[in-house]
């Protein structure tokens, strides 16, 4: 294969507004050697980027055609997400499909729209999915019935396991099984290849999700053996050359009451023109050096998981929880922000040491949240005596950092977590929204000042970095928002191509004392890009930050880690032109990597928390509750309790009723007149809860008449 001649044979059909004969494309490409002119049309025609029709050839949008991933599949039918261009999926019926599966990359000709959307045929397989899917075992109910898998995702419809295909599952159990697409009786079979458990169980559905996902849980030896020699190290005076003694400063941590590895410290003193604010974080690249086994195990995992029941982590317990966890009254390495800030909040000034400290205090949210809103007793303010002056300056400052954020625009969006709460067996028995208070606000407002100047010092040093990035909102997106808004009654005038931060945080703000909070905050959050990673200082739009970077969680993060490693060459006196020879490259795989890992777990945890969710309802079958119509489909509502749970009604199986969607937030019932708008009050009764796939059912109800 040779890459020069694959990218000329793109370049020249990237002119061309039509399909050309081979012969003229060889011309446009100098007449090549035929064999490798020959090889790199078959290269790019296998991969998609190429069509090749009789004597013609061309790009596949030129030649009528879409590359597109499978992504669902119902009997007889499917559907395709293109890779580039269109944002819509195409509807494949199975006779078209050549037996692509979910997972499939296909590419697709024809492509027509009609009123129900755009449908194509597929023309060939281009690569082939994993074709492993999780799902639970059931049986026909005749006697020895044959077992059929209910998948949890991309299939709608059970498939058949192929006969002695089962392993030892039994009805209910959780399995993981591989599928395939039989020609000759054209329909789909699965084959058991893993067995975790009951369907039934949350921690079970959570192992199967883990495993799908492919997250890696156990260590190796090999990187265990360095995180124990790590952890047994000692700081002595060649630990602590070069670096700025903080020990006696009064430093402190303030995290949640059971989290183990505390990778940041604070420390907060009054100047005479505002604040010296210090972000201590964990110095976890003195542990986890470049090329080392530990190092690319972090790269693999890129960021650690958290889940109901356990936190998969990106490094050693000995490293996380050991080593580089600024545990109270132990000497710590770290790698500290020390940043002056004036009256309004604003960075005037900043610079970056390796340090070591001690931590005077091991703070918890709920205690600080007690002593500054006045509520704390005798005991709790013994305990924090040590840092009590620095933690009312901190009130301070995180106050005047929080009016700033406000008047820049950065965007409040309203959080949709969840706190659950398991039994001693890994039961869910609770769940409640998961609240944040004063203490958690200031830490992350200093988090993010300290982000900043990170962000800033490399830029401003011309070095290779990973930024984080938060790009402008899509304008068919904005368009979209504005409609929905003005369906609300909400003043949408604002809200265009190139609208300002401050305008869509006014739009929320407008929201918050109407029904539709959640919704437009969501909405919000759905037309802006995703927050990812990159080489490029491209901005932070939800931020409203032009420079923005991931520098205080190295433990957990591997974008943190990388940062690091690079501002310890510049704090070091490494040259410029060095650092950019060693990381340049470095720098756009970090991003890359980081970002892909990212999305992996919080698909994965948000998976795990509607199984989790699920388990918790099911215990309340036949229960009413009033709830408020969260969301609007063409099918039903999504009705939201006071608990955080969301659950689902079907409208369209509602005997005696037809409901009409107005494709925006409100559905009618066309032969009674009754209709369900977002922020309606509801009462609704628990129907059924699918623990393996993590889905919710509700029926409309009346209200129970109490006796008298």
């Amino acid at each position: 294969m040779d890459p020069k001649m694959n990218e000329l044979v793109l370049q020249m059909l990237r002119q061309q507004e039509e399909p050309v004969d081979l012969k003229t494309l060889a011309v446009l490409c100098g007449d090549p050697d035929k064999t490798s002119f020959g090889n790199a049309l078959s290269f790019l025609e296998k991969r998609g980027e190429i069509v090749v029709s009789r004597k013609t050839v061309g790009l596949p949008e030129v030649m009528g055609c879409v590359t597109a991933v499978v992504t669902r599949a119902a009997k007889g039918f499917s559907f395709a997400r293109p890779e580039h261009g269109m944002t819509e999926d195409l509807f494949l019926h199975a006779s078209s499909s050549k037996g692509a599966l979910p997972g499939d990359r296909v590419l697709i000709r024809h492509v027509q729209e009609s009123d129900k959307g755009f449908s194509g045929e597929v023309s060939k397989i281009l690569e082939r999915g994993p074709r492993v899917i999780t799902g639970s075992v059931e049986r026909s109910s005749e006697k020895k019935g044959r077992a059929f898998l209910v998948p949890d995702a991309s299939f709608s419809y059970t498939l058949p396991i192929v006969p002695g295909g089962e392993l030892k599952s039994r009805w209910g159990d959780k399995v993981k099984a591989s599928v395939y697409y039989d020609e000759k009786e054209r329909r789909v079979y699965a084959r058991v290849i893993k067995i975790y458990g009951r369907s039934d169980s949350a921690r079970i559905c959570a192992d199967a999700i883990i495993d799908s996902y492919h997250i890696p849980v156990a260590f190796p030896v090999p990187v265990k053996h360095e995180a124990a020699l790590a952890a047994a190290s000692v700081i002595g005076p060649k630990e602590m050359e070069g670096r700025e003694d903080l020990t006696n400063e009064p430093i402190f941590t303030i995290d949640g009451a059971d989290a183990k590895d505390l990778d940041d410290a604070i420390s907060v003193r009054r100047l005479p023109t505002g604040w010296e604010l210090g972000v201590h974080i964990a110095d976890v690249s003195h542990y986890v050096t470049k090329g080392s086994k530990l190092d690319e195990e972090a790269q693999q995992r890129g960021t650690s998981v958290y889940f109901a029941d356990r936190v998969i982590p990106m490094l050693p317990v000995e490293i996380s929880n050991g080593c580089c966890s600024l545990n109270e009254g132990t000497k710590k390495l770290t790698f500290s922000a020390i940043m002056r800030l004036d009256a309004k909040g604003a960075l005037v000034d900043y610079r970056f040491v390796k340090s070591v400290i001690i931590s005077k205090v091991r703070g918890v949210y709920s205690e600080v949240n007690q002593l500054l809103d006045g509520t704390a007793g005798e005991e709790l303010k013994e305990k924090y005596a040590p840092v009590l002056e620095e933690l009312s300056e901190a009130q301070a400052l995180a106050q005047v950092l929080k009016k700033a954020s406000h008047q820049r625009g950065e965007l409040e969006i309203e959080s949709d977590e969840l706190r659950f709460v398991l039994d001693e067996n890994g039961v869910c028995i609770g769940v409640s929204p998961r609240e944040r208070g004063e203490a958690e606000e200031l830490i992350e407002q200093f988090m993010i000042k300290a982000n900043e100047a990170a962000a800033l010092y490399a830029k401003s040093a011309g070095i290779p970095f990973v930024y984080r990035v938060h790009e402008s909102p899509d304008p068919e997106k904005l368009h979209s928002l504005a409609e929905l808004a003005s369906s609300c009654g909400l003043n949408s005038r604002r809200i265009t191509e190139g609208v300002h931060q401050t305008d869509l945080a006014a739009l929320i703000e407008q929201a918050s004392s109407t029904p539709y909070a959640r919704l437009i905050s969501t909405e919000v959050l759905r037309t802006m890009a995703k927050a990812r990673y990159d080489a490029r200082p491209l901005g932070h739009f939800g931020l409203s930050l032009s420079d923005y970077c991931h520098f205080t969680s190295p433990i957990r993060r591997y974008p943190d880690t990388s940062i690091h490693r690079i501002l310890t060459d510049l704090v070091s006196g490494v040259p410029v032109d060095v650092i950019k020879s060693r990381y340049e490259e470095f720098a756009s795989f970090s991003a890359k990597l980081s970002s892909e890992f990212e999305l992996r777990a919080v698909k994965a945890e948000r998976d795990t928390e509607k199984c989790y969710a699920a388990e918790y309802m099911s215990r309340f079958i036949g229960e009413q509750y009033t709830g408020v119509v969260s969301g609007v489909t063409n099918r039903g509502i999504f009705v939201l309790l006071s608990n955080g749970i969301e659950g689902f009604v079907d409208l369209l199986s509602a005997e005696g009723s037809c409901f009409e969607y107005d494709g925006k937030v409100t559905t009618v019932d066309s032969l009674t007149g009754k209709k369900f708008a977002i922020g309606d009050a509801v009462c609704i009764e628990m129907a059924s809860a699918n623990i393996s796939a993590g889905q919710i059912d509700f029926v409309l109800a009346e209200p129970k008449q109490e006796e008298a």
